[in-house]
């Protein structure tokens, strides 16, 4: 049966010499892999050039229940990425969110609201003239909030200590091991306050921002069953640990 619904892609490979595969997350049906033809041409309904990292497509879908991969009848573009495309600051950022993406996003009980939230997430990424060393604390702790485990950032007091299990901050160190030192859980307690409308006036020290970043990735791991290390994120520490990239000329 056809239906039409929008899709964010989150990754493509390889499946054989004329097809590969894309997961996409979709309005209507969560998480779905289809299979998508390599060949050229304006004949072409869904051309592979199309599904880029986070690329937002208008589609004509078949969708079978028990099927485990699904094809395409027609692809285009909701809208062009265009300055993610060329700016590798963003063009790294994309790639980095493409495989967290495609290692977080599973079974959504409301893919639409889910979708939502990542159609606004990618529009403000591309449309955004000001710094983005900060846009992916803020995307992974939004993110959160769907996935049922957003931490709590709004109690903070001085010296307390980061549950991580829990999710809170606390004042005795937990009987577990898993939970931030005074220093870093200080650090963390920032985020309470930062959005997308003013993540470029935070300001983090190289090494603050990492410890973040990996905390960050940390409590996701323990909150997720089976979340491996990012091979993207090295190239992230590279371009937003040092000084924030100037702003480019208008």
């Amino acid at each position: 049966m056809l239906y039409k619904t929008r899709g964010l892609v989150l990754n493509t490979i390889n499946y054989n010499d004329k097809y590969v595969l894309a997961q996409i997350f979709t309005e209507s049906f969560g998480r779905v892999t289809y299979m998508v033809s390599k060949a050229k041409g304006k004949n072409s309904k869904a051309p592979k050039s199309l599904f880029s990292p986070l690329a937002m497509l208008d589609m004509e879908v078949e969708h079978q229940v028990n099927r485990d991969i699904q094809r395409i009848r027609e692809a285009r573009s909701d809208f062009y990425l265009y300055d993610i495309a060329g700016d590798m600051g963003k063009t790294s950022m994309a790639f980095f969110l493409s495989e967290f993406l495609t290692r977080v996003l599973r079974d959504a009980d409301d893919s639409r609201l889910l979708f939502g939230f990542l159609e606004q997430s990618v529009r403000i990424l591309e449309m955004t003239d000001n710094s983005i060393a900060n846009y992916h604390l803020v995307f992974m702790l939004k993110l959160s909030h769907f996935m049922g485990f957003y931490p709590n950032l709004e109690e903070y007091k001085e010296n307390s200590l980061f549950d991580m299990i829990n999710g809170e901050f606390v004042a005795l160190q937990p009987l577990h091991k898993h939970f931030l030192n005074r220093y870093d859980s200080k650090a963390l307690s920032m985020l309470a306050r930062i959005s997308y409308e003013n993540m470029h006036h935070f300001v983090f020290s190289r090494q603050d921002r990492i410890n973040i970043i990996n905390r960050i990735l940390e409590y996701y791991r323990l909150h997720l069953y089976d979340f491996p290390a990012l091979k993207s994120l090295d190239v992230l520490h590279e371009l937003y640990t040092t000084p924030d990239l100037p702003k480019r000329e208008e």
